[in-house]
């Protein structure tokens, strides 16, 4: 086995602290006139939230997001209070005005302000709908940022800077900005000392190239990149020894590889540098390893097409009404053998499904056992998704597992069933975080085309179902619009 990683490896000026500050209230004061007392302490007590945007790129995020047991806990009971906190907030149009002036009057701004307005135009382009607000200052919005991201004078400027242009990004439906910022981010990423920074460029530049006019030769350069990241264990990048950086890398790489729709050629060798990865000491670059892995086995197989033999993939028996619900949807057929040696990797897959040491946290424990006997199912048979749960039968060694659903806001549910629908979910979360729900059932062109549509959650309370009407109008009105610019 030829070791891969050995062939990826073969401004001046200062401001004084109270002139800063008091640069920085000006925008502060301004903002805050406009609001009456109860709206000014509940966005209080966001903006110190938000002060740690520069964290939620790292792999702290990551953590909660990656787990399948953490989805129905944490994360989601706070996507369900951020909805309720700023939905309240009737001014922030008249804020995100005034925050998009101070970013641009840049003359008159200093690094702390620069740091504040970058931090509140996060947060507000999080929890509200943004597009018609910024459509007609999009290219005065990416110069700014570009310009910090160039030469921030400090690390957090550039990391909020990196943060606000993937909440552009996936906003503004702007087909020109992944080519605009590209060549940028990947310099950012090769050549920051920052391993912040780096971090933030890369889940920048998989929104950019997601969402940013990018196509699949485009999305597969990129792929190349990242994975020589991943098998030089960020060394490529002078980030040895930085989890947080193979871990972004990591799920980067999945999210992208959702777009393709045939990796039959890379699979083998993009396999064999993963399973490098599940021999690491940090949890969660495994789980991402591991279920990039579950997502190439499961593009192995496709749906059955009128050509194709009858007999060319015989069903498998299954043992109760459970199992064969598991698999929904068309018939699928097995195209090719993702990796030469599945025997090996199971084996792999199934020792951290079981994995019993001192040295891991009782979450980072549980975390890897439920991935990867989840992992290890798809391995097994390409046909089964993600699971929620698992058991396993020891007498005919078969793994059962509950259907994974997700929280969507309060009255929502989706159906997880396959791993691109759960890779997808986990990097839209990554760039909205609790604002997710609310860019889905505001319209969000980006969010509703990148994942299958909600369902209503049924419950003892007769559901809203106007958020799901205003959803579906504004998925259609987007389109039209977008239809029509591209014929004029």
């Amino acid at each position: 086995m030829p070791d891969l990683r050995r062939q990826v490896l073969e401004s001046g000026k200062t401001m004084s602290r109270k002139a800063a500050s008091r640069e920085g209230s000006g925008r502060t004061s301004r903002t805050n006139s406009a609001k009456n007392s109860r709206q000014s302490s509940r966005n209080a007590s966001r903006q110190a939230s938000d002060d740690e945007d520069a964290g939620n790129l790292s792999d702290d995020t990551a953590v909660s997001l990656g787990s399948l047991d953490d989805l129905e806990n944490a994360d989601l009971e706070n996507n369900n209070d951020n909805d309720d906190n700023d939905d309240k907030n009737d001014n922030w149009t008249q804020e995100l005005d005034e925050v998009i002036d101070d970013i641009l009057d840049r003359k008159r701004s200093s690094t702390f302000g620069r740091e504040e307005t970058y931090a509140t135009f996060c947060r507000l382009s999080k929890f509200h709908f943004v597009e018609e607000s910024i459509r007609r200052r999009v290219p005065d919005l990416l110069a700014a940022f570009i310009r910090s991201i160039k030469s921030g004078a400090s690390e957090r400027e550039s990391v909020l800077a990196l943060r606000a242009l993937g909440l552009v990004t996936i906003t503004a439906s702007d087909d020109t900005i992944f080519d605009s910022v590209e060549p940028l981010l990947t310099r950012i990423i090769r050549d920051s000392p920052s391993s912040e920074i780096k971090t933030a460029a890369i889940y920048c530049l998989g929104t950019c190239t997601m969402f940013g006019g990018a196509g699949d030769d485009d999305i597969q350069d990129q792929m190349t990149f990242l994975l020589d990241i991943v098998a030089s264990d960020g060394q490529s990048i002078d980030a040895q020894g930085s989890s947080t950086c193979v871990c972004a890398v990591l799920q980067i790489w999945g999210f992208m590889a959702t777009e393709i729709e045939d990796l039959e050629n890379e699979s083998e060798d993009s396999i064999q540098i993963f399973m490098e990865q599940l021999t690491g000491n940090d949890p969660n670059v495994q789980i991402a390893a591991g279920q990039n892995i579950a997502l190439l086995y499961e593009k192995s197989y496709t749906p059955q097409e009128d050509s194709d033999d009858e007999d060319e993939e015989e069903d498998k028996d299954y043992d109760s009404e459970d199992e064969k619900e598991n698999l929904r949807g068309p018939k699928l057929i097995k195209r090719y053998d993702p990796y030469h040696n599945t025997p090996e990797l199971e084996r792999q897959l199934q020792s951290l499904a079981t994995v019993h040491t001192r040295r891991l946290s009782k979450r980072d424990k549980k975390n890897l056992h439920n991935n990867f006997a989840s992992i290890s199912t798809t391995v097994a048979d390409p046909r089964r998704g993600p699971m929620y749960s698992s058991a396993i039968d020891h007498e005919t060694n078969r793994h059962y597992g509950s259907k994974l659903t997700v929280k969507i806001g309060r009255q929502g549910i989706m159906h997880i069933d396959r791993w691109w629908k759960w890779i997808r979910l986990n990097a839209l979360r990554r760039v909205l975080q609790g604002g997710f729900a609310i860019h889905y059932f505001e319209g969000n062109l980006a969010v509703l085309d990148s994942l299958p549509v909600v369902m209503v959650r049924v419950e003892d309370e007769p559901p809203d179902r106007s958020v799901f009407k205003k959803a579906a109008k504004m998925r259609n009105s987007l389109r039209w619009k977008a239809a029509h610019s591209d014929s004029d």
